[in-house]
């Protein structure tokens, strides 16, 4: 079993929402590579790395913390969070990522998530945040009437590497 120990980034800062209200965050850590770098003093083998503002704006928004955490750490990172485009995910997994998590264009755009496994094979995770057991998308400010399960099932034979579900 692989544990992966999370990095949410809101504002350049480590922090951890309750109930998925960005209004309310609890700071853990002003500097994120810090972070990333006590995980794996810590002996995990990935880190799994959120851009709260990025999933929120639907573009990327802590790309200074993501690349300060990437420099501070020798084991593979995952990213996810307002990764909504083929340039960003071409971008992100040059600069280092080892594995890019899309979660509102699993939703809202599935051809986007069926090309990224076909051109980064091994590379692309879904992720499926789920409040009431419905996909939550754009930074949990939305919830469809799409079940987590439903949604998971869609990329069964997609080439996706992992599904990353989060129950908000």
């Amino acid at each position: 079993m692989i544990l992966f120990p999370a990095i949410d980034l809101k504002d350049g800062q480590c922090v951890r929402l309750v109930k998925g209200d960005m209004r309310s965050p609890t700071v853990f850590n002003e500097d994120p590579a810090a972070q990333a770098s006590a995980f794996e003093a810590q002996g995990f083998r990935w880190l799994h790395v959120v851009d709260l503002d990025g999933a929120v704006a639907g573009k990327p928004a802590n790309a200074p913390a993501v690349e300060r955490i990437l420099r501070a750490v020798a084991i593979p990172v995952q990213l996810g969070g307002g990764i909504r485009d083929a340039a960003s995910i071409e971008r992100w997994l040059e600069r280092g990522v080892r594995r890019i998590v899309l979660g509102t264009v699993a939703l809202t755009n599935p051809e986007l998530v069926r090309e990224a496994c076909r051109t980064y094979p091994g590379s692309v995770a879904v992720g499926i945040d789920a409040r009431g057991g419905k996909v939550a998308v754009e930074g949990w400010a939305r919830t469809s009437e799409v079940s987590a399960l439903e949604l998971a099932l869609r990329y069964e034979d997609a080439g996706v590497t992992a599904i990353v579900y989060t129950d908000i």
